[in-house]
């Protein structure tokens, strides 16, 4: 029998120092090792925000703890990932003494602590206090370095002040610079995924687009809404694998050469195939995942071809669903030779709900994606009787992605 572990006590006994805050940044926990660090008492810190419980040195006009250290957390917040600080001087108060501050150099690492819904529930914020090794040498004593051993020192450490700093400020650049390629991308992906105005469309259809929450994963991701008079309409979603400009540009090609396709063509499984060998002439297109559906209203029937896309779902007025999985291929360009895409239909009722959507929907980071599609179906089940604009904001909510997710998310959907 496996015993229980006391993950209270391990963490009260880790030597490194941690704290554990909330994403209000409010202080929840503390080990006995930050406490013996700050000389702090947990009653003095639990329940605090941790900028007053830790407020810049307002003798040292040069402080950035607060502002370094909040951009650091804010980071971690908004990307999900651990994010590693340089070298840091912090000083803290002196306990007992108000208004007295002592020097403390810091090597911090914060790390987020995901919740069931894919947000940061809790942050950890973990360092080791260096002040000893870098007061060591700045002063000679007995045991310290002495005449050119001590001169030697002070170099090496003004070396590695400088070093650290620096790589700060080049890495406040780089993230400054994927924040502007971000800017930059979601707003031509913005552009691209244009579709007549929907308040207005004979079909009663919904769509959103989110980009991802971190700047690195966004604008591979897309939707298409196309009228094939005088009773067809042609539905797609898409995936580029890539992040960024380029990525945004390759998915902009592949919607146009689709949307042209379809309506040349007619049939899911032709535009698909024409899409792919177009796929096999643009850098960065191959894998790309897509889904392609027709649905007539004449004859109430679905027509769908998939290129290794996550299933459409169908969901009934009574509760139930049907996953349009009965014709899915790998994705583009994943065959050395060019093969007929298979092609499947079925027929709907009226006031069914069609659900297109690309995997940032319903994948989640270490959980099979089956999980997450248990998730989307029965959510898609409960709300099968609302407006395509409240299942839209619904679905993203029950998901936990309302306000965007590690990847991006295209999601249309369609009353028939």
């Amino acid at each position: 029998m496996t015993p229980q572990v006391d993950h209270a006590a391990l963490f009260a006994a880790t030597p490194s120092p941690y704290l554990v805050l909330g994403p209000d940044l409010v202080i929840a926990d503390v080990n006995d090792a930050y406490l013996a660090v700050t000389r702090r008492t947990h009653e003095e810190l639990v329940g605090l925000h941790v900028f007053d419980a830790f407020p810049d040195n307002p003798a040292d006009p040069e402080a950035d703890g607060v502002r370094n250290l909040g951009e650091s957390l804010r980071r971690v917040i908004a990307t999900g990932r651990p994010d590693t600080m340089a070298l840091q001087r912090y000083d803290i108060p002196v306990t007992g003494s108000p208004g007295a501050f002592e020097e403390r150099w810091w090597s911090p690492v914060n790390t987020p602590v995901l919740g069931s819904d894919g947000q940061v529930a809790w942050i950890i914020h973990r360092v080791e206090d260096v002040t000893a090794y870098i007061q060591a040498h700045r002063a000679a004593r007995p045991g310290a370095p002495t005449g050119p051993h001590l001169e030697t020192a002070q170099t090496l450490e003004a070396e590695l002040y400088s070093r650290a700093r620096e790589l700060q400020r080049l890495n406040e650049e780089l993230r400054s610079a994927h924040a502007r390629e971000r800017e930059v991308a979601v707003t031509l992906q913005e552009a691209m995924l244009h579709v007549p105005d929907l308040a207005h469309h004979p079909h009663d259809v919904a769509v959103r687009y989110l980009p991802a929450t971190g700047s690195l994963n966004v604008c591979g991701d897309w939707y298409d809404v196309v009228d094939l008079p005088p009773d067809r309409v042609a539905l797609a979603v898409g995936d580029v694998i890539g992040h960024g400009l380029r990525a945004a540009a390759v998915m902009g090609m592949l919607r146009s050469a689709l949307s042209a396709a379809i309506r040349a063509l007619e049939r899911p499984a032709q535009a698909l195939e024409v899409l792919g060998l177009y796929a096999r002439s643009v850098e960065g297109a191959l894998a790309t995942t897509v889904v392609k559906a027709v649905v007539d209203t004449r004859s109430s029937l679905i027509t769908y071809s998939n290129a290794g896309h996550p299933p459409p779902v169908l969901a009934h007025t009574d509760g139930t669903f049907e996953l349009l999985d009965a014709a899915t291929d790998p994705p583009l360009g994943a065959r050395p030779r060019h093969v007929p895409r298979p092609q499947a239909s079925l027929h709907y009722k009226r006031g069914d709900t069609l659900i297109l959507y690309t995997d940032g929907l319903i994948e989640r980071r270490g959980e099979d994606i089956d999980a997450g599609l248990e998730r989307l179906t029965r959510a898609a089940a409960d709300c099968a009787r609302l407006g395509t604009e409240q299942i839209a904001d619904t679905l993203l909510a029950r998901l936990g992605v309302a306000g965007g997710g590690r990847d991006d998310i295209a999601l249309i959907v369609a009353w028939l």
